[in-house]
Order: structure tokens, then sequence, then C-alpha cells
């Protein structure tokens, strides 16, 4: 079993995207960079050499780069493609669950075009069961980041907290400041709970 299988970041049957992953450099644990930004950008300028290159390649590679780079940093428990409970129908890129503010959540998008749209909503689903969650955009285009970041500031964008360039310094602050919370695996939920219940058994009495 290969690293991405043993870890859990690739759940079945060796996928493509696993195989190019795994052919980019014999082992992620080996990588030796200095920053997180630095890890990014090593994996990801050898994935460009990549000659099958596409949009879904691309985005499912860019998750694994971060997800192994949160296991080289140490972030976990990390919760890949998660569902959240009473968030119905969203599934989260990368999430970790904290002591602190509940789920922290990051967004992996190569490009960002419209689809900062459709994170900004999962994140409005988010906050309003968990008010304390953060939501990170992590991409790969400083343009584009530009205009999501003026948008943030000027309230068009009310959900994302922030939009990230993972190979530039504010990725390498997002991992800092992510090493501040106590990360654990999340309680679990009853649903209800009360110390009166009517059960129909009791009908019997």
């Amino acid at each position: 079993m290969n690293q991405l299988s043993k870890l859990g970041i690739v759940v079945g049957k060796d996928t493509k995207t696993e195989i190019v992953f795994n052919n980019l450099f014999p082992s992620f644990m080996d990588i030796e960079y200095s920053k997180p930004s630095e890890y990014v950008s090593i994996y990801w300028n050898a994935y460009q050499k990549h000659p099958e290159r596409n949009n879904n390649l691309n985005g499912k590679i860019f998750e694994y780069i971060l997800a192994t780079l949160c296991v080289r940093e140490k972030l976990l428990p990390l919760y890949l493609s998660a569902n959240v409970a009473f968030v119905p129908n969203v599934i989260y890129d990368l999430m970790f669950y904290t002591k602190e503010r509940g789920p922290i959540c990051i967004s992996a998008k190569t490009s960002l075009r419209e689809r900062y749209k459709q994170a900004d909503l999962e994140t409005i689903a988010l906050k309003y069961v968990h008010r304390k969650a953060l939501s990170f955009l992590v991409t790969l285009e400083e343009k584009e980041a530009r205009g999501v970041k003026a948008k943030i500031k000027s309230g068009d964008i009310i959900g994302l907290d922030s939009v990230v360039v993972a190979t530039h310094e504010e990725f390498d602050e997002l991992i800092a400041e992510l090493k501040k919370y106590q990360l654990f695996e999340p309680p679990t939920v009853k649903v209800i709970e009360s110390n009166q219940i009517i059960r129909a058994e009791k009908l019997n009495l």
C-alpha cells in the first residue's frame, strides 16, 4: 500500500491522480523545503511538466499537495471531502476541527473565476451552524486572488475569511496561524437531548 492510500488521502483503488502524484517524487515525506509555500511550489512546478494535465486532474493534484503538506506540518487530524452535521449537500475540500473555533475549512481551487462564489456560499452555510468557524480559499492564481480579496474587503463576499495564494508568503502565515489552534476529532452529535423522554413502552405501565 502506498503512502496516500495508507494515510487515507486516497480511498479505494489507484486512480489516475494518485498515479500521477506518486510519479512526481518517490516520497512526499522526503521533500526538502524551508517553508510551506516552497513545498507547494516544488510539487506544482514538477506537475507542470506532466503531459496530460486537465482541470479535473489539476484540482485533485492541488488537493493532494495541500493534504500531504498538512501531514508534513503535523496539522492533524485532517478531514478530506468532509461533510458537516446539519450542513446538507456540501462537501468541504479540507477541514480541521479546533477547540477554539470549531470547524476550520480550506477550499482548494487552482483557479477561481466564478468558483469563489460557491466557496462563499458553502462558508455561509457552515457559519450558520458553527458561528465561530473559519474558512479560507486557497488558490494558485495571484490576479484572481486580488480580485476576491477586494470583494471580501468591500463586503460583497461575506462568508470567506480570506483568500490565500499557496505559493506566496501569506500561505506560510496561514499555516502558522492554523498551528496555533488545538486540533482534535469533533464530538459525536446527539441530535436531540432531553431528560424527559416519553417512549411507547411506557404505555404498558
